[in-house]
């Protein structure tokens, strides 16, 4: 059973070096599409600087930046909140100041 277990491993690794080399195409059941917010469009449409963004929506500077560069994506409700704000900034930015 070990054989047969290393042997589907290698075929697995060697399957990944020719997608990645492109000798091969993946799957179509296998391709994977996530869905990320453009967090940097949804705060230039709001006309606020990374700064009051994060204030406004009630995050951490850090985080806004992290969402602009791609290196991690909002979720749960700042998600949401992006979304909204997304659809309508300046309606939905307004109301989150005075809130």
């Amino acid at each position: 059973m070990k054989d047969e277990l290393f042997e589907d491993l290698l075929a697995s690794a060697n399957e990944m070096l020719d997608i990645e080399t492109g000798s091969k195409n993946p799957e179509e059941k296998h391709i994977h599409v996530y869905d990320t917010l453009d967090v940097k469009a949804i705060r230039e449409a709001s006309g606020k600087d990374r700064k009051e963004f994060a204030e406004i929506i009630g995050a951490s500077y850090d985080s806004v930046c992290s969402w602009e560069s791609k290196r991690r994506n909002p979720s749960g409700v700042t998600k949401k909140l992006l979304t909204l704000i997304k659809e309508n900034p300046e309606k939905m930015v307004s109301k989150l100041e005075f809130s």
